[in-house]
């Protein structure tokens, strides 16, 4: 078993998330504008459709695990797994064929959470893009929402609306990916949910005028979420990052 100092604190991974509540919105944007956006990684996004790509707004209150409680904020996009070959030929059902044949990953673009062990620990132990913020999780009413800032600057105000109750159960999981310091990591997890809801849209979206929130815009946000989703409780589990 392998295992991290961090702070003078001994990580023994994998790492494991007791238990957790998550909010998230996924939206079709701009392929082109996406991948503009991720080229730095050197990973390729996976057009579901002709010409769009999927972008995942997600947040999570971390009440109980090895890296202590805290708030975080992700922005992530569906990518098709290095060494995946072309990618088929355009049609309206390119995309699935496509995810069926080569399979999909989450590229984690933006990572901001609200305490520094967590930021560190994320940092050196996965190459995950965590950055200082104040993340505002207000998940008490049936609607669960995220108000964003970093540097004083409003990034989003993201509100989600509870869709129909799903039953417990493994999240379809999908490896993720990050890239920091010039190398790109997979970092294989697991997540298991009860409390969960889901629906088409559902989300409501404000952005601010921070250099994301341009970012953003330049996807095609805010617009209609293609599906939204919530959890009550999750647990996760984190093995160390693989370079690709």
């Amino acid at each position: 078993m392998s295992s991290h100092l961090i702070q003078g604190r001994r990580i023994d991974m994998p790492v494991r998330i007791r238990d957790a509540s998550v909010g998230a919105a996924t939206y079709l944007v701009r392929a082109d504008a996406a991948r503009a956006v991720i080229a730095y990684s050197g990973l390729d996004v996976t057009e579901v459709l002709p010409g769009k790509a999927a972008c995942t707004l997600v947040f999570v209150r971390y009440r109980d695990g090895d890296l202590d409680a805290y708030h975080e904020f992700g922005m992530a996009f569906l990518i098709r797994p290095p060494g995946s070959g072309r990618p088929p030929g355009r049609g309206p059902l390119a995309g699935l064929k496509d995810v069926r044949a080569a399979g999909s990953g989450a590229f984690v673009h933006w990572l901001p959470v609200d305490q520094g062990f967590t930021l560190e620990a994320g940092r050196r132990i996965w190459g995950f893009p965590k950055e200082r913020a104040d993340i505002d999780l207000r998940l008490a009413t049936p609607y669960k929402r995220c108000v964003l800032r970093r540097d004083g600057r409003l990034v989003l105000d993201l509100l989600i609306r509870p869709g129909l109750p799903l039953p417990p159960g493994g999240l379809a999981g999908v490896d993720a990916y990050s890239h920091l310091d010039g190398v790109t990591r997979r970092i294989p997890w697991r997540a298991r949910a009860s409390g969960v809801r889901a629906r088409p849209g559902g989300a409501l979206i404000r952005l601010g005028n921070h250099p994301i929130a341009k970012e953003l815009s330049e996807l095609g946000l805010p617009g209609r979420a293609l599906m939204t989703a919530t959890a009550d409780h999750v647990t996760m589990s984190f093995e160390d990052a693989v370079a690709v």
